[in-house]
C-alpha cells in the first residue's frame, strides 16, 4: 500500500509519515523542504521536493500507483491585516491546492483522499454542556474556518463526481513533541515563571495529542466505513484553562503562579493589546463530541491527556 502525504515535513505530517514507515507503508512525502526529510533513508520512502505550493503542481504522474493521499498541507497564518486579502491567501492554499491535489488524486486512482479540516468549521466556542459534532451545522467565524469549510464542501462535491473516498478530520488544539503557537507560548511563560491572570476562568477545553491524532489518520486509512465521513476527534478529557496550566507547571517542576482577574478585565486586556482571539482560546469553552468516530471505526485514544501533556513537556525540556 502506497500513501502519499502532504505537508510532510510539518508538525504533523512529519511523525505521520515516521509512523507509516514504521508500519510497513509506502510513503510519498509531498514537501517544499526535503532538507529536514531526517528519514529519508528509509527504503520504504520516495519524495515529491515542490518548488512551489500552489493550485497549479503538477503531481499526475507521482500520484500513479497511490493508494491513499492524507493531506496536512495547509495555510495556517495570513498576516495581512486586511480581511479580504486575508481570505484570499487561505483560499489559494486551502481550497484550491487542496481541489488541485484531489482532482489529480482521483484522474490517477487514488482510493480515498483523508483531509484535515479543524474544529473552527464548527465554530470557535461551546456553552454549558454543549459539544461540537460532526453533524452541526458549520459556523465557521475568521477565514481560516471559513477556507477550510469551503474545502470540505469542495471535496464533497468533488467526490460525488468522480468517485474518490473522502474522509475528514476536524480537530480541536494539537499538542505534541515539536508543538508551536500559543501552546509553546504557555510553556515558555511556565518555565519562566511568569504570574498568569487565568485562576477565575471557569471553562472546558478538549484537546488532542499528536500521538492519538496520527493514530486516528490511519484509522481513516484503513478502515472501510471510513470513506465519505467527517469525523470529530479528542483525547475525550475535557479540561479546564486553570487545570491545563497547573498540569503543565507541574510536569516542568514549576509552580504555575495563577491569579484571578474577573474575566471582563482579561477580555479588555486582549481587546487593547490586538489579542482578543488568543484570549477567547484561553478563556472560552470548546468541546468536541468525539462519539461517532469511536462508534464507528472502533478508534480509541491511545494515550490519556496526562501522558500526552508529559510526553510534550519531555520534549519541550529537552529542547528549549
Amino acid at each position: 500500500m502506497k500513501i502519499c502525504v502532504t505537508g510532510s515535513t510539518g508538525f504533523i505530517g512529519k511523525p505521520l509519515c515516521i509512523k507509516l514507515l514504521k508500519n510497513n507503508y509506502s510513503v510519498l512525502a509531498a514537501t517544499r523542504h526535503s532538507n529536514t526529510l531526517t528519514f529519508n533513508f528509509h527504503k520504504n520512502l520516495s519524495i515529491i521536493k515542490l518548488d512551489n505550493f500552489n493550485s497549479r503542481i503538477n503531481l499526475q504522474q507521482a500520484l500513479s500507483g497511490v493508494d491513499y493521499v492524507i493531506h496536512c498541507a495547509a495555510k495556517a497564518h495570513a498576516i495581512n491585516k486586511n480581511k479580504s486579502d486575508v481570505l484570499k491567501a487561505y483560499r489559494e492554499v486551502n481550497v484550491e491546492v487542496t481541489r488541485n491535489f484531489a482532482e489529480q488524486a482521483a484522474n490517477a486512482g487514488v482510493k480515498r483522499f483523508v483531509f484535515l479540516s479543524s474544529i473552527k468549521v464548527n465554530g470557535e466556542r461551546t456553552f454549558g454542556s454543549e459539544l461540537f459534532n460532526h453533524n452541526d451545522v458549520p459556523l465557521p467565524e475568521d477565514a481560516y474556518g471559513v477556507s477550510k469549510f469551503e474545502a470540505e464542501q469542495m471535496l464533497s462535491e468533488l467526490s460525488k463526481r468522480t468517485g474518490l473516498e473522502v474522509a475528514i478530520i476536524r480537530a480541536p488544539l494539537v499538542y505534541g513533541e515539536g508543538v508551536k503557537g500559543n501552546f509553546l507560548y504557555l510553556l515558555d511563560f511556565l518555565y519562566r515563571g511568569i504570574p498568569l491572570p487565568f485562576a477565575s476562568v471557569v471553562n472546558l477545553r478538549s484537546f488532542i495529542g499528536l500521538d492519538n491524532l496520527i493514530d486516528f489518520i490511519i484509522f481513516c486509512i484503513k478502515h472501510p466505513e471510513a470513506g465519505g465521513k467527517t469525523f470529530l476527534v479528542s483525547d475525550g478529557q475535557d479540561i479546564s484553562t486553570p487545570n491545563l496550566i497547573r498540569k503543565l507547571a507541574e510536569a516542568i517542576g514549576k509552580s504555575s503562579h495563577l491569579f484571578p482577574v474577573p474575566l471582563s478585565l482579561i477580555k479588555l486586556i486582549g481587546r487593547l493589546t490586538g489579542k482578543s482571539l488568543e484570549v477567547a482560546r484561553l478563556v472560552n469553552s470548546l468541546r468536541v463530541d468525539s462519539s461517532y468516530a469511536r462508534e464507528l471505526l472502533g478508534w480509541r485514544p491511545s494515550f490519556s491527556l496526562d501522558e500526552g501533556l508529559e510526553k510534550t513537556v519531555k520534549w519541550y525540556l529537552q529542547n528549549r
